[in-house]
């Protein structure tokens, strides 16, 4: 009777052992992953930008005048040194003459005393005074020259004409535009980032620009950025190099603008922003999910931010599994089904 009553309470201590056994093995964690890759994202952020020229030259004469013709139109291809405008050159024509009189009269006399000087028959005063007038004369005949000159004006550089601000018959001043020229071999995107994705910008960050107008897609060269923010949308104003040699992009047309942060051996591993955690030490790291679906913590570091995306740098390879939601109740070690 003693043996059979030990023998329950044994098969009860296993039975309750068993159970407290099973009772303690947790059920997998259920978290959401995505798998790093080399072609995650590869879109980057999409902005809306503006086509502006690379250089814009004002042209205008240097003095005052009537527009006489304007031989150019906009959107006209020019080359430096083309025809661009005349002015009415009356006036400057006839300055030229009286200073050609004037220098003919000087040489004349520098002739005639030119012999009495030789001859000892001059003073030296009124000679140094005679050499000072024909000077004189050579100098106001090169500024009449210079002054008919510039009454045409020329394309200083090559371009295209952007506007033309006055017509044939205007009276102009001093240094008043007439045309400006654009240069577009070469043209610059202008991009409005948000200042929360200004820092994941770099100047050799690859961009991808395309432009409906154009019927023209091309990767976009180094980027500007500028250093002020717009007091009411605190954005920050970026400008992309494009080579332009077909001169299809012009100034004014509307650009579609991809951006993608890419890490140090060029490869692009963006993931989301939630998926970064900190230690309290401040250091950071991601969950990886290994081939048993065991969550492990690996260190991270980190670039820039494009929209709800982050750049991880180093830490992370193609192929892993990251931990994207549902990693608040994970630890080391855990086991995990997504």
């Amino acid at each position: 009777m003693m043996k059979g009553l030990l023998g329950l309470l044994t098969l009860l201590v296993l039975c309750g052992c068993s159970e407290k056994k099973q009772s303690s093995t947790k059920a997998p964690m259920r978290v959401r992953t995505e798998m790093v890759s080399t072609t995650t994202n590869t879109n980057g952020q999409s902005y809306v930008g503006i086509v502006e020229e690379s250089e814009a030259t004002a042209v205008s004469f240097t003095s005052m005048g009537s527009v006489k013709r304007v031989f150019v139109d906009e959107g006209q291809t020019v080359s430096r040194g083309q025809l661009i405008a005349e002015m009415d050159d009356t006036q400057a024509r006839n300055l030229l003459g009286g200073a050609e009189a004037q220098m003919a009269q000087a040489n004349d006399a520098l002739k005639r005393y030119q012999m009495l000087y030789d001859n000892g028959s001059l003073p030296e005063v009124q000679w140094v005074e005679i050499q000072s007038k024909v000077a004189q004369a050579q100098s106001q005949l090169e500024i009449a020259r210079k002054n008919l000159a510039d009454c045409q004006l020329t394309a200083p550089v090559n371009g295209i004409i952007g506007k033309k601000m006055v017509g044939a018959g205007e009276t102009v001043l001093p240094s008043q535009a007439v045309v400006t020229i654009f240069d577009i071999s070469n043209v610059k995107v202008k991009v409005a980032i948000p200042e929360a994705e200004v820092s994941g910008i770099a100047a050799n960050t690859p961009t991808r620009i395309k432009v409906e107008a154009a019927n023209k897609e091309v990767s976009g060269g180094k980027i500007e950025k500028g250093v002020q923010a717009d007091a009411l949308t605190h954005t920050y104003d970026i400008r992309i190099h494009v080579p332009n040699n077909d001169r299809k992009l012009l100034p004014g047309m509307v650009a579609n603008v991809s951006l993608t942060p890419s890490n140090d051996d060029g490869n692009q591993y963006n993931v989301p922003i939630t998926a970064v955690q900190k230690k309290a030490d401040g250091s950071l790291f991601v969950w990886v999910v290994d081939k048993e679906n065991t969550a492990h913590r690996k260190a991270v570091s980190i670039g820039g931010t494009i929209g709800n995306r982050i750049t991880i740098t180093q830490g992370i390879s193609p192929k892993e599994r990251i931990v994207t939601e549902g990693y608040q109740k994970l630890s080391e070690g855990t086991k995990v089904v997504y």
